[in-house]
């Protein structure tokens, strides 16, 4: 009995390493320049927003989410910060101020699709983080909304990754579990 139990033991640690190998090489990447109704940024890592509002000046989309913005942050300060417009922020950006991790930035972006009647969208957020972002709001957007990743490339370290590949993977099985 104890044989089996390390040899099971083994199968999963060598399924485990192969799996992080494969997260850690094929990060996602940038989208192409694909319309979308509007883009998506999730807040916590750098060019996030620069990407989301690029997408949004070159007309790959018409609107923009930025979602777990710091409570503290007034538009106004966001427009002088990342230079935009005082009219491109009254009709096309949102600041959304009540997500403060991936599942509440899907739950956030989820009622905003749905708020603004979006049928496809932009996600944009860190490659090393894509998945698991991905993962949350496929799991909780409107029902035929199309997703497209647009992965901001990174240099991630070893523990960034590694953190990464363990919560997307609790998330899959809790997922699979039925657990959330």
């Amino acid at each position: 009995m104890g044989h089996v139990v390390s040899r099971s033991l083994g199968f999963v640690v060598l399924a485990w390493a192969v799996g992080f190998v494969l997260f850690a090489v094929t990060l996602p990447q940038p989208a192409a320049e694909e319309q979308t109704d509007a883009v998506v940024v999730l807040t916590g890592g750098s060019g996030r927003i620069e990407r989301g509002l690029e997408a949004l000046k070159r007309g790959w989309a018409d609107r923009l989410l930025v979602s777990g913005v710091d409570r503290s942050v007034k538009p106004y300060e966001f427009a002088v910060q990342y230079r935009v417009r005082a009219s491109r922020m009254a009709c096309c950006v949102t600041l959304g101020y009540q997500a403060i991790d991936t599942r509440s930035n899907a739950l956030e972006t989820a009622e905003w699709l749905r708020r603004e009647r979006v049928r496809s969208v932009r996600l944009v957020t860190n490659d090393w983080h894509m998945r698991r972002a991905r993962l949350e709001l496929d799991r909780m957007a409107p029902a035929g909304v199309k997703i497209v990743a647009d992965a901001v490339p990174t240099r991630p370290s070893f523990s960034t990754l590694l953190r990464e590949y363990n919560k997307l993977l609790a998330r899959s099985i809790a997922g699979a579990l039925g657990a959330g």
